[in-house]
């Protein structure tokens, strides 16, 4: 069992420690912890960006994010959510932590009137896209490179 929550500002370390333990999964340098802690310092208090946290089981350390990134849309008269980031620590992977912060992600887009969530991921991330195709995202080519473009509609 896993617990999702939409993460407070008194949790700032913990998103920017998740954060910087990503940059490190991807293989960069760049941003430096110092800047993803200023950075999750100056988002998370905005009413336009919400950062989620999960971990295993009820009470436990976050091992999980999601930044969820919101802005109106005049083709659809309603909010569009952009789902930034998305990461579980590799000490708790295949318990279900990112499917339950892909699904919270997306009642938080749908109580915030939003119709569809859109991200992207690389081509080649197989189970990334095996599991936003699971949850009804559908890809579309960008273009020449890797990255896809992901989206899905919410129903109101």
């Amino acid at each position: 069992m896993s617990a999702v929550w939409l993460a407070s500002p008194e949790q700032a370390k913990a998103v920017a420690g998740l954060l910087v333990e990503f940059r490190d999964h991807l293989g960069h340098l760049r941003p430096s912890e110092q800047s993803c802690m200023e950075s999750v310092d100056r988002l998370i208090g905005r009413a336009d960006t919400e950062f989620l946290l999960a971990a295993v089981g009820d009470g436990g350390a976050p091992a999980g994010v999601c930044q969820l990134r919101y802005r109106h849309s005049v083709w659809t008269a309603a909010e569009d959510c952009w789902l930034e980031d998305l990461f579980v620590s590799e000490r708790s992977r295949r318990r279900g932590l990112a499917r339950a912060l892909v699904r919270h992600a997306l009642g938080r887009a749908r109580e915030r009137g939003a119709l569809r969530v859109e991200l992207d991921t690389h081509e080649d991330n197989h189970e990334a896209l095996g599991l936003y195709e699971s949850l009804g995202f559908s890809a579309y080519c960008k273009g020449p490179s890797r990255s896809l473009f992901l989206g899905v509609r919410l129903d109101r």
